[in-house]
């Protein structure tokens, strides 16, 4: 069997049965598990699959969002939010130094470390506030006030960032993809979450289980790059690119 029929028999099973592994493969195709591989790299590669340890899956039905959610829409799941949050400020200890980020789950995470004796770094005024109420010794960066939030972003941000190197980084994320890894709707927080996890030893993103299956604007790092703390994981194929834990 010529490799363009390979490929066309692969997406056919695919979109019969959203799962194949490589054992069904080479017994459909008569081609060897190294060809089959071969095959299914190509084919990842042209985003028409997923690779997956043994085989492949169909692309995700994903959610596609272009703007920030609302401010409504981010207060749901507050229980799972602050469950997440809890278990990822035990991971602080009091030697570490930390990069917090924006966003409500990681913005959970003051309440839990009012105790810490770790030195803190954040782009969010109201975390910082939070932190500062319990004398924690936290640093701001400076840069532009995102609109709307009390968010700090932009170059100047960057530059500050670009100073400071982290034990553990908690980010934020709006979206988690297999296909795109982990997202955000704004491009500009974007680029401090994957510097600030660029110069971290650990890095942790925080997603409650609503956030699997989403894709936003800005892509901020791949899967492989961060573990994942949530509540609740919707589908084991993670587990394929990254550690996972659970709230």
């Amino acid at each position: 069997m010529l490799a363009e029929q390979r490929a066309r028999a692969i997406l056919q099973q695919l979109s019969q049965r959203q799962t194949v592994s490589v054992t069904d493969l080479c017994q459909i195709t008569g081609a060897s598990e190294a060809t089959i591989r071969r095959d299914l790299n190509g084919l990842a590669r042209q985003g028409r699959l997923v690779k997956v340890h043994g085989g492949a899956t169909s692309l995700e039905e994903e959610e596609f969002l272009a703007r920030e959610p609302d401010l409504a829409t981010k207060q749901r799941y507050a229980r799972e939010k602050e469950r997440i949050a809890r278990n990822a400020a035990s991971l602080v200890g009091d030697d570490d130094v930390v990069y917090l980020d924006t966003g409500t789950t990681v913005l959970h995470m003051a309440n839990h470390l009012k105790d810490s004796k770790a030195l803190f770094v954040t782009s969010s005024i109201d975390f910082a506030g939070m932190l500062s109420a319990h004398e924690r010794q936290v640093y701001v960066l400076g840069g532009l006030l995102k609109p709307g939030t009390v968010d700090i972003v932009g170059a100047e941000a960057l530059n500050a960032l670009g100073r400071y190197n982290f034990t553990k980084v908690f980010l934020g994320t709006s979206g988690v993809s297999v296909g795109q890894g982990f997202t955000t709707p704004d491009p500009e927080a974007a680029a401090l979450k994957a510097l600030a996890a660029a110069q971290a030893q650990e890095v942790y993103m925080l997603a409650d289980s609503s956030k699997f299956g989403r894709v936003t604007a800005a892509r901020i790092l791949p899967l492989e790059a961060a573990r994942i703390i949530t509540d609740r994981l919707p589908d084991q194929k993670y587990l394929d690119y990254t550690e996972v834990i659970t709230a």
